[in-house]
């Protein structure tokens, strides 16, 4: 089907259903609704270059990411594209990825912004003191945030998860079951996410007047192994922990590894709750126990955050989008009284 059938199909103008298609604002939102779901339901596909041609953009978001590879095959990296991608395709958008190229970051942001080579990036894994808010600012480049730069909230776009309320509550729930020494493995805490999760699990801590132990409290790339080793060291302790709270899903395989090879039994010896991010693979409901988890999912914020990011695109006069995610405590059984 072509542009002049679809427009026929619906009994409109070309030009309208071409403008509601790239996203202009002058196009009401009922109508913009109604010409998607015709286009995704007959596969209608723009051209390309006539669409560069007709609104001067290139209809490509850019993703920047760091030289370490790793970040290629992280599932939450993955999981948090393809719900993005969805929602990018369905709009006609291709992603534009740049991999720790012989170029440093800097200078690729500088390159889309005077090339035109994309419409608008998203930022991911911001840090506390983050440079590509102030030098995306500086390009005018549209831009969205997935997380927030510290506790800095106004003057730029994002969306993020209650990160420090979700711990609090979590390190809460240990409390009220009668734990005091409970230990956090936690991410990297240069990032933004991670600092708001120890500063929840603190505030938890001191409001029922436990001591903050640094020497039961991690910071480490989140994985199988990381897990593992941490909770072998917690558990060797002469004090060890009688609960877990881990940043991660990615934690918890190693830790429950650690806790069997000491001959410990989860939810009746020690007690573990983790964040919960969704992944199709690592399911907590179908551990042994099942675990207890900090629920929201990274795919949802994905597409969240790709919606966000072209509406900023096709208005961008409107103020700029932040939005705060509640998390979900769903209680199972790997959290139990403290023996």
């Amino acid at each position: 089907m072509n542009l002049k059938q679809l427009a026929a199909h619906l009994n409109l103008s070309q030009t309208t259903v071409s403008r509601a298609l790239n996203g202009y604002p002058e196009v009401n939102a009922e109508t913009r609704a109604r010409v998607n779901e015709a286009a995704q339901r007959f596969n209608y596909r723009p051209n390309p270059h006539a669409m560069r041609l007709a609104t001067g953009r290139s209809h490509a978001i850019g993703h920047v990411l760091p030289s370490d590879r790793t970040l290629m095959i992280d599932p939450h990296f993955s999981d948090f594209i393809a719900g993005a991608g969805e929602h990018y395709s369905a709009n006609g958008f291709d992603v534009l990825f740049n991999v720790g190229g012989p170029e440093d970051e800097r200078s690729v942001y500088r390159r889309y912004a005077q090339s035109g080579a994309v419409d608008g990036v998203v930022v991911m894994g911001p840090r506390l003191d983050d440079w590509r808010i102030d030098l995306l600012g500086e390009l005018e480049l549209p831009f969205i945030v997935h997380g927030r730069i510290g506790d800095l909230e106004d003057g730029y776009a994002w969306l993020d998860i209650d990160n420090r309320g979700a711990f609090q509550r979590a390190a809460k729930l240990l409390t009220d079951l009668g734990h005091r020494r409970i230990a956090l493995l936690n991410g990297v805490e240069i990032m933004t996410f991670a600092v708001h999760r120890r500063q929840g699990y603190e505030e938890a801590l001191s409001a029922h007047g436990i001591g903050i132990d640094p020497a039961i409290m991690s910071s480490d790339q989140m994985t199988e192994e990381n897990g593992y080793r941490r909770t072998r060291h917690l558990l060797d302790l002469n004090e060890r922990p009688t609960a877990l709270l881990c940043s991660s899903m990615l934690f918890v395989s190693g830790a429950v590894r650690a806790v069997h090879e000491k001959g410990l039994h989860v939810g009746e010896d020690i007690s573990i709750i983790a964040h919960d991010d969704g992944l199709p693979f690592l399911k907590a409901e179908g551990l042994s126990p099942p675990l207890t988890t900090l629920t929201s999912s990274i795919r949802e914020a994905g597409t969240r955050v790709a919606q966000l990011l072209l509406q900023m695109i096709a208005e961008p006069s409107a103020p700029l989008p932040a939005e705060l995610w509640s998390v979900d405590l769903i209680v199972r059984g790997s959290t139990g009284p403290a023996r």
